[in-house]
C-alpha cells in the first residue's frame, strides 16, 4: 500500500446492490446471538445452549435471513431459494 492510496467508503445499502442482489454469505454463529436477539419468550420452547454453533445466512448488508444448524442445510436453504450463498470465515 502506498501513502497515496485511498479507499472509497460504501454504505451497506450500496454494498449490497453492487450487481449481485442474490449473493448472501453463510458465516457461523453463536446461538448466545439468537437468543439475545430473540422477543422475551419467543425462545421459551428451544433446548438451545448459548454457547452452540449455529449457522447464519445473510444478505450482503448484514441482514440475518435464516439460521440452520449446520452449514450444509444453511446452503441448501440458500440455493433451495435461488439465492448465491458464499462462506465468510
Amino acid at each position: 500500500m502506498t501513502p497515496n492510496t485511498h479507499y472509497a467508503l460504501v454504505s451497506t445499502e450500496a454494498f449490497a446492490a453492487l450487481g449481485a442482489p442474490n449473493l448472501v454469505y453463510v458465516r457461523p454463529i453463536k446461538a448466545a446471538e439468537i437468543l439475545a436477539d430473540a422477543p422475551l419468550g419467543a425462545t421459551d420452547d428451544f433446548d438451545l445452549p448459548p454457547e452452540q454453533t449455529l449457522y447464519a445466512v445473510c444478505r450482503a448488508d448484514g441482514a440475518r435471513l435464516a439460521v440452520m444448524v449446520d452449514r450444509d442445510t444453511a446452503i441448501a436453504a440458500a440455493l433451495a431459494h435461488e439465492l448465491a450463498p458464499v462462506s465468510v470465515h
